[in-house]
């Protein structure tokens, strides 16, 4: 009798499933932490890739799944979603967790048809396929919106939006109910890894940082630098960030060649010091056309920069519109010039808006905060 009472009890086991295994270390390797740390076993299933060592080395079990970087392929597709399905069904996870567009479809589906009990979607955002307009993104849209149907057919669902704009998109297209949507605001910041400290002295630095798609803004961003410079404002332009061959819509190199002849732009290619980075800005820009809720806004709120980024979902949900930054027009190179101008010509204002920005992201965006809302769920989902 003694022995059965001391028989270990199986921990919980939480699968993440994520694209990228540096997607996975950037996003959400504090909540990984958190849940290790209450007793769940973690898993992790992400593409190959160097930062895998980082995950197993954390302690975490990792699984490599083919995610393709686009989805042109249907066999690659298809391999994916056997690779999720046979997984799920040998690991048995007492709770999937899946993040960004192709788990949560493709993970889904696989949770639903291997009766996973409970299973929680992170969608940081709708892509590109809900911007587009010609006649092949709207037959593309319909398939996608039969693909969130099916996987947001679980027994046990947590929908994850981060702002209200994704999450009234596929409640009115009827992929889930409105007792399945939460509500939480960005994967958080360590507010102890983006200090606020005071902007440098001398002339204004605008930075940028982002992967260089045409979505980001980056174009327009490049404009504007060339409207400051013409009408002869005192700034430094910083753009930081790499090429994404995988996707259609990344900037060339030989845009990258032009870019770096002309003077005005400094480009200084991917960084991993982008606190650093911030530190050394008066401003911090994103003109994206459409967002989950951006990390690199929250981390130039968390370093107390003041913020000009667009007024389009998830840009305007990371700001406080007029107390930490500026909105401005999607696709509107004179209106982002002219919000640049303003603050580079007006330091009480900036200051201002950044230190509203770090007050922002103490209440709101604090990893802390963001990693109770997520353990709150899971005990939600798993002990009904």
């Amino acid at each position: 009798m003694r022995d059965k009472c001391n028989l270990a009890i199986r921990p919980k086991v939480v699968l993440f499933v994520v694209n990228a295994p540096e997607f996975f270390l950037s996003h959400r390797f504090p909540l990984a932490v958190a849940a290790q740390s209450a007793g769940y076993e973690v898993h992790v299933a992400t593409a190959d890739g160097a930062d895998v060592a980082h995950i197993q080395a954390s302690g975490f079990t990792h699984h490599v799944v083919p995610f393709a970087r686009s989805g042109q392929n249907p066999l690659n597709e298809l391999t994916t979603l056997w690779c999720l399905l046979s997984l799920s069904r040998r690991l048995k996870p007492d709770l999937m967790h899946l993040i960004t567009i192709k788990p949560v479809l493709y993970g889904g589906i696989a949770a639903r048809v291997a009766g996973i009990k409970a299973v929680v979607s992170a969608v940081s955002g709708l892509g590109t396929v809900f911007m587009a307009e010609s006649k092949s993104a709207r037959v593309r849209r319909w398939l996608v919106t039969g693909l969130y149907r099916s996987a947001f057919k679980q027994r046990r669902l947590a929908v994850i939006f981060q702002n209200p704009d994704d999450r009234d998109t596929l409640l009115s297209l009827g992929a889930l109910t409105q007792n399945q949507v939460r509500m939480i605001r960005g994967s958080g910041v360590v507010l102890e890894d983006y200090p606020c400290v005071p902007e440098p002295e001398g002339v204004p630095v605008v930075v940028m940082a982002a992967r260089l798609l045409k979505d980001k803004g980056v174009f327009e961003f490049v404009e504007a630098a060339r409207l400051i410079k013409q009408r002869g404002v005192q700034i430094v332009v910083r753009l930081i960030g790499s090429p994404d061959p995988g996707n259609p819509t990344s900037v060339t190199q030989q845009e990258l060649d032009q870019w770096a002849d002309e003077s005005g732009i400094e480009l200084l290619g991917y960084r991993n010091d982008i606190a650093r980075q911030y530190a050394g800005a008066s401003i911090v820009c994103l003109p994206s056309y459409r967002e989950g809720l951006p990390k690199s806004l929250v981390e130039a709120a968390a370093c107390g920069r003041a913020v000009v980024t667009t007024d389009v979902p998830g840009c305007r949900d990371a700001i406080t519109p007029g107390e930490t930054g500026i909105l401005v027009p999607v696709k509107d190179p004179v209106a982002l010039a002219d919000a640049i101008q303003t603050l580079a010509e007006n330091r009480t204002l900036r200051l201002k808006m950044g230190l509203a920005g770090r007050n922002l992201a103490e209440t709101e965006f604090a990893i802390e905060k963001i990693v109770e809302q997520h353990m709150g769920i899971y005990q939600e989902l798993i002990n009904p």
